[in-house]
Parts: structure tokens; sequence; C-alpha cells
């Protein structure tokens, strides 16, 4: 039984649909006062140089619901390549290597697990898809059980454009509004909308519906963690604890060690100090690994 070092360790963070690396920023901010490295990653399409549809920024926002999508040709794989990119530099340089996804990015996540299982020490799951019990992203989204989830409409025709494309600067409150408690129901009332400039319009089709085929002997080898968020509106606690309840089955021996934390769908926004200490708890406990 080891104890890793805080010089030792890392933790390599995945932004979820329609979000980026930068989102992360609070959160690391925090983490290194805990005197721990971390990376956030830029997903395909994601970032402060990721492509937009052409009148997004423009008044009016013409052929928005129809244009395609820059992204419609990005798949899943391509993610789960940018993933396991950064694990290897990671593995370079640390002994330990924490994966963290959010929200959507548990796809790819999931993904590198299973195809690199030596590069990771632990998996930590933030309120994100967990497709252990099933699949597809979709399956969940879908379930029964998810069926009070603050879901966002979609702008267009997702088939037709390739991505599920949403509009967070859109002139409507009313569009806004379902964003903003989707992802940010616990925002201060007087908090500025800036938050809205920061999303991106477009997430890759592939990634809702993709399956992530997972074996016990390889993602469900590794130790992995749980953070569900109690006052989360766009994956609600009762479809967390399903997919939680269901990788379980999967892997009974090496169950979710499970934490939660209060408030919505972004606590790096929100409450990145609390985030961190969490994170950096779970990143220094006693490991066998």
């Amino acid at each position: 039984m080891t104890r890793p070092s805080s010089s030792e360790t890392v933790l390599l963070l995945v932004h979820g649909a329609w979000h980026a690396a930068l989102h992360w920023s609070p959160t690391q901010r925090a983490l290194s006062r805990h005197g721990l490295a971390s990376i956030a990653v830029d997903l395909p399409g994601s970032g402060l140089g990721a492509p937009v549809p052409s009148g997004y920024f423009q008044p009016g926002q013409p052929g928005l619901a129809a244009e395609k999508s820059a992204l419609s040709d990005l798949t899943l794989q391509d993610s789960t390549d940018v993933v396991l990119e950064a694990l290897v530099s990671a593995r370079t340089r640390y002994r330990n290597v924490l994966l963290v996804a959010h929200s959507a990015a548990g796809s790819v996540v999931s993904a590198a697990a299973e195809q690199a299982p030596e590069l990771v020490d632990r998996l930590v799951y933030l309120s994100a898809f967990v497709p252990a019990g099933r699949p597809r992203f979709s399956d969940y989204i879908e379930a029964e059980e998810n069926a009070g989830a603050v879901q966002i409409p979609p702008v267009g025709d997702p088939a037709e454009l390739g991505a599920i494309r949403i509009n967070p600067l859109s002139p409507d409150p009313a569009v806004t509004d379902v964003i903003r408690r989707a992802f940010l129901n616990d925002l201060p009332a007087d908090a500025p909308d800036s938050w809205r400039q920061f999303l991106h319009p477009d997430h890759p089709l592939s990634h809702y519906g993709t399956p992530v085929p997972l074996s016990a002997e390889r993602w469900g080898r590794l130790p992995r963690s749980y953070l569900r968020l109690t006052g989360d509106l766009a994956l609600p606690p009762v479809t967390q604890d399903l997919m939680i309840a269901e990788a379980d089955q999967v892997t009974p021996d090496n169950p979710f060690q499970v934490h939660s934390l209060p408030g919505g769908h972004s606590p790096f926004v929100i409450r990145p100090e609390e985030l961190a200490t969490l994170f950096a708890a779970i990143a220094l406990q006693r490991s066998a690994r």
C-alpha cells in the first residue's frame, strides 16, 4: 500500500459537451494550491479556435439552423485519440495519473481507459456518462429515469447538421434560460451572463450515439470514483445513480467509490475550491496500485 505524493500526481481533466478546457481554469488554480498538477485538454472541435457556424456571431444568426457543422465528420475515436495522446505524455512525467471526465466526456474517457488501461491509475467521473451498463450516451439520456432532466432543445436537425447544436448567444431569454438552468442553475442571480460567450454551439453527433464497449478485464480493473452532483438538472442524481449501479453490476468486485457534492452541473465554475479539495482527497488517498 502506498500513498501517492502531490509531486508525482497529475489530474487529466476532460470537459463535457459544448464546453472547453478553459472551463477547468478556476479548479486548476485551486488544485495548484493543493500542490497538485493538472492538465486540461480541448477535445476536437472545442476551445477558442474551434469552428462555429458562419452566421453564429452575425446579427440574426443567418443559416444557424441549416448550415452543416464543421464537426460533422468527427468520430468518437478522434476525441479518444486526443485523450490517449495526453495520457501518454502525462505518463512520461508522473507516476500517478487520474483521468477525470465531466458529463458527456465519460464516453471518450471510458474508451481511452479501455484501450490503454496501463496509462491510468484512477478514473474519476464528475456527473459523467458511464457506458458500462448501457453502451451509448443516448441510452441513458433517453432512459425513463432521466425524464425529469432539463434537456436543451437542439437548433435544427442534428442528423442533417452532423452535430447537436445549441444557441448560447440566442437573443431569446427563454432559450438561454434553459441552457443556464441545465448547466448553471446555481449561478447567482446577479451574475453577469458572460458564461454564454464560452460555450460552443456544436457537439459532434457521433459522441451521442456511438457505442463504447467496455470490458471487466481492462476498463473494469481500474479504481474509479464517481462524484455525484446532488442539484444537477442536466444529469439528475437518479440518472447518475442508475449509471453507478449498472456499472457496479458489471464489476461487482471493483465498485465505484462514490462522493456527493451539492449544487448543479458545473461545480468547476460555481464551487471550484470545494471541487478541488475533493479531487485532492481522491488523488492522494492510499492506493494499492
